[in-house]
């Protein structure tokens, strides 16, 4: 079965930059593209005369509009548009099943450059089983060029970052870009060191040795599968944020794991947190396999 890329608009601008985003990704993959605005009957009691019915041809008005741009843009894309009626978070988690990818927008940046995450999305991000992509109002397809990479985070044991991997190479080799892996380490505490672990670290040669030895060997079936893609392999000493932050400027698209579900309902996690808020470029969250 052909998923297609489906993307959320609500009429908003960075709705736009989400859809232009989803139609340029649609053509490259050469998938299909759906569109669906996901809404809820209001009822305004200064206006009693705007009942269910006009509300639904409003929003089925606002979808078809989107998808009539979209082919003007893209002619030989196959686009959908639907306008569901339902809860936008349920919604939204219900079509991303479906899709390949889901594409959001944020509500713009303020004063620090990043998204402003409203509670839709960071609901949506947390509980979808698909990737998804948040695109910035302000998103411009200039920032999608040659020499920009896709940035992916990269950390613990080969099968905890594969899902993120492999959604990384595949964007690459679409995008015929370069991926640069980006994998932090941090100091242990001593007590975490144990006879087992002082034995690895000493075959490795030292800590940095040993992360680049085992970011080497999570990459190992990512380069064997798609052997046209560039890697650059990026180990540095911080916080996993902090550091991929620092070379996301340069970014076309920041690639991130999501954590896996609790008991207490799944989460976003820390860095994806911080990549959300405050990443220039696209972040793509992907849940893991």
């Amino acid at each position: 079965m052909t998923r297609p890329i489906t993307v959320g608009v609500d009429g908003s601008p960075e709705s736009v930059a989400a859809a232009a985003w989803a139609g340029r990704e649609a053509v490259r993959r050469g998938l299909p593209l759906r569109v669906v605005h996901a809404w809820e009957w209001q009822s305004y009691d200064i206006a009693p005369a705007v009942d269910r019915d006009a509300q639904a041809g409003w929003v089925r008005e606002a979808v078809r509009e989107v998808e009539r741009t979209l082919l003007d843009r893209h002619p030989g894309l196959t686009v959908t548009a639907e306008a569901p009626q339902g809860a936008p978070v349920e919604t939204l988690v219900a079509e991303a099943a479906e899709a390949e990818l889901l594409v959001l927008g944020s509500r713009g940046h303020g004063a620090v450059v990043g998204f402003l995450l409203g509670s839709v999305g960071r609901r949506v991000i947390a509980e979808s089983t698909r990737p998804v992509v948040l695109v910035r109002s302000d998103d411009k397809a200039t920032a999608e060029v040659a020499g920009r990479e896709i940035v992916v985070g990269q950390h613990g044991e080969p099968e905890d970052s594969a899902a993120a991997l492999g959604f990384a190479f595949a964007t690459a080799a679409a995008r015929q870009a370069a991926v640069r892996v980006v994998r932090a380490w941090n100091l242990p505490p001593v007590f975490a060191f144990s006879p087992g672990s002082l034995k690895l670290l000493d075959e490795a040669g030292g800590l940095e040795p040993y992360e680049r030895k085992a970011l080497d060997e999570a990459l190992r079936p990512w380069r064997e599968r798609f052997p046209e893609v560039p890697v650059t392999e990026h180990v540095e000493m911080g916080s996993a944020s902090q550091v991929l932050l620092s070379v996301a400027g340069r970014a076309q698209l920041v690639v991130v794991g999501r954590h896996a579900a609790h008991a207490v309902g799944p989460r976003i996690g820390s860095v994806a947190h911080a990549l959300l808020h405050h990443a220039p470029c696209p972040v793509a969250v992907v849940p893991p396999a």
